[in-house]
């Protein structure tokens, strides 16, 4: 209600009359649930008013508002008053909640798709409709098409029955020059993929996806990176603690380090996925799979802290939320990621990755060090397939050593 921002009931009246009249009280609560201070939200409904009068005046509705009529009310308002452009952004955002209710037309962009882009959107709604693939599987896939296409037709006039074999060679050649090892297999996936999608179209007769080169992958060749002993440890004694975010980062920090979730397990956990009563977190995992693990008591104490006395107001059932307005779930791994560098940095512990990945393969190499079974590690990293466990083996060096073959001649 606007009452909870305004004392005086002029100003009150003011905005409850008018083409918006209906729709600022429950910006307003949406602004109060959103925590946003009381004087950050009497600004933005002070600036709304005034939209609001304008429109009364000029004899437009609610359901006329969008981009140009904003603009229009900006250039008038600006002549008048002193003000910041990043003061149109409390417009933006009543026109944003008044497409959410209805009470305006959401935008409708008439722009003719070139023919490269119209292919790419038709994959688009293959990929999510038929393939059922998430929105971020298709991001990672979209631009490596596209990439494809630009080079193959510059001039935007697509045949695919020009398409040959050697025209896919070169491509993933000259492109694998600029990506990295990983970056280079997706690209060769999401090639394959398209391929066999234009097959099964019609479009191709040949089958150009076994023409895909492969990205040369030898198992094995690689050893996890991991923390020194005790500097799990360390970071989590020295995380801050005097602040609703520390507490926040020193919960996600546990649950990172003593479970070895991932990020994206991090991010998508919600406050029904913890029973207290039980003890144990339901983790969604990757690919749609759930699994349930035992809730630690140093870890279950962190998060019930932060949960009771740090986690800000608001809808979301997300456990992890922003600590400033608007309060939403976090989005995506990325501020996992940057609470590990900062963890990293307070502790002064050097290391080339700083991603969630780092705990989870140092919570593995402990484990190993303190006797447990490549087996018992699967299953609390909660591994699908045994390959997937067995990279570990190499960071036991003492029983490797035990191993390893006299170099011929002596020790070099």
């Amino acid at each position: 209600m606007i009452e909870t921002f305004f004392d005086r009931s002029f100003a009150i009246d003011r905005l409850r009359v008018g083409p918006l009249a209906g729709h600022i009280d429950l910006l307003a609560d949406r602004l109060s649930t959103q925590s946003f201070s009381r004087v950050h939200s009497r600004i933005q409904l002070r600036y709304i008013g005034h939209f609001n009068r304008w429109l009364d005046r000029k004899g437009l509705t609610a359901k006329q508002v969008d981009e140009e009529m904003i603009e229009r009310f900006w250039h008038f308002f600006m002549q008048r008053k002193r003000v910041r452009r990043g003061d149109m952004s409390a417009l933006f955002t009543l026109l944003d909640f008044l497409r959410e209710q209805g009470a305006t037309p959401n935008r409708t962009i008439n722009a003719v798709l070139t023919p490269r882009e119209s292919h790419v959107e038709n994959y688009r709604s293959y990929l999510r409709e038929e393939r059922g693939l998430s929105n971020d599987s298709i991001r990672n896939v979209l631009p490596f098409v596209d990439q494809l296409l630009a080079v193959k037709y510059p001039q935007n006039h697509i045949d695919f029955r020009l398409l040959k074999a050697d025209d896919i060679t070169m491509f993933v050649r000259n492109k694998a020059t600029e990506l990295g090892s990983v970056q280079a297999k997706h690209m060769v996936t999401a090639l394959r993929g398209f391929l066999r999608y234009l097959r099964h179209r019609g479009d191709i007769e040949i089958d150009l996806a076994a023409c895909v080169p492969s990205v040369p992958h030898y198992s094995f060749s690689t050893v996890p990176r991991f923390l020194p002993t005790g500097s799990v440890e360390k970071i989590l004694q020295l995380t801050d603690r005097s602040t609703p975010t520390g507490r926040r980062d020193r919960a996600m920090l546990m649950l990172l380090a003593r479970l070895g979730l991932r990020t994206c397990e991090i991010v998508r956990l919600e406050l029904e996925d913890i029973d207290w009563e039980l003890g144990q977190i339901t983790i969604r995992g990757k690919g749609g799979r759930w699994s349930k693990l035992p809730l630690l008591t140093d870890v279950g104490n962190a998060v019930s802290a932060y949960v009771q006395h740090d986690r800000p107001c608001c809808s979301t059932r997300r456990v992890f939320v922003t600590q400033r307005a608007p309060i939403v779930g976090l989005s995506s791994g990325c501020a996992v990621v940057k609470t590990v560098a900062r963890a990293l940095k307070s502790a002064g512990i050097a290391s080339e990755r700083k991603g969630g990945y780092l705990f989870r393969h140092t919570l593995a190499t402990e484990m190993l060090g303190r006797g447990a079974s490549l087996r018992e590690i699967g299953q609390v990293l909660r591994h699908q397939k045994a390959d997937t466990t067995w990279i570990y083996a190499k960071v036991d060096f003492g029983a490797l050593r035990k191993l390893a073959q006299p170099w011929p001649g002596g020790v070099q």
